[in-house]
């Protein structure tokens, strides 16, 4: 088994309860309204304006240069990905100031605050949980709700929807280059802290996603 399939298969059950999330569910059918779309732009905002100094982190203190070199190109690719969200939230009618000074819900900030902890106290590939779960969700879910609300919220383009469709495409193609990596990665226990991570990551990005609902 690859490393690749361990992590699949490990954490299938945590995927499995991500995805019954009713919330997720009713994006992918256009039933959500925009205002709660909104709401989910500003915590996406909120954790993916840590994503470079996440993958900075990683990168100053894995000791595989080949990891290392990796991380140096996806923070090349994921540079300005927040300044996509706040355009997004600007063109639905939202205000990008008030988002970057607001304090995101408790789920996002325990998502990032562990992903931190992990990359810094347990090992540098842990953060390649967090890309399973983010890049995962992103290339299941992203591209079918974007299609789907376009459609209920009466919109001709992408407009409002940058952030949400580029993510559905990008993550098909980081999909391949993900399992790669992992698969090529040279400690024999390199795959546990990332098996690790994801399953809890995709219970706090999950949390988000209850979070949101809940406020709705």
């Amino acid at each position: 088994m690859t490393g690749h399939d361990r992590l699949l298969a490990e954490t299938a059950a945590a995927r499995s309860e991500f995805l019954d999330i009713p919330l997720l569910a009713r994006a992918a059918a256009g039933e959500v309204p925009q205002s709660l779309y909104l709401d989910f732009l500003r915590e996406a905002y909120h954790h993916v304006r840590h994503t470079c100094a996440l993958l900075s982190l990683a990168a100053a203190r894995t000791q595989d240069p080949e990891y290392r070199q990796e991380l140096f190109g996806y923070i090349a690719e994921e540079r300005g990905h927040d300044d996509w969200i706040l355009a997004d939230i600007a063109a639905l009618g939202g205000d990008p100031e008030a988002t970057q000074r607001a304090t995101p819900g408790t789920p996002c900030r325990a998502m990032v605050g562990y992903v931190y902890y992990a990359i810094e106290w347990i090992s540098p590939y842990a953060l390649l949980g967090m890309v399973h779960v983010l890049e995962g969700a992103s290339a299941q879910l992203a591209a079918k709700a974007a299609a789907a609300l376009k459609i209920s919220f009466g919109s001709v383009d992408d407009t409002g929807f940058r952030y949400l469709v580029s993510h559905g495409q990008l993550d098909q193609d980081h999909i391949v280059f993900f399992r790669s990596l992992v698969n090529q990665l040279p400690e024999p226990g390199a795959i546990e802290p990332i098996i690790d991570c994801a399953n809890v990551v995709y219970r706090l990005y999950g949390d988000l996603f209850r979070d949101l609902d809940r406020r709705a």
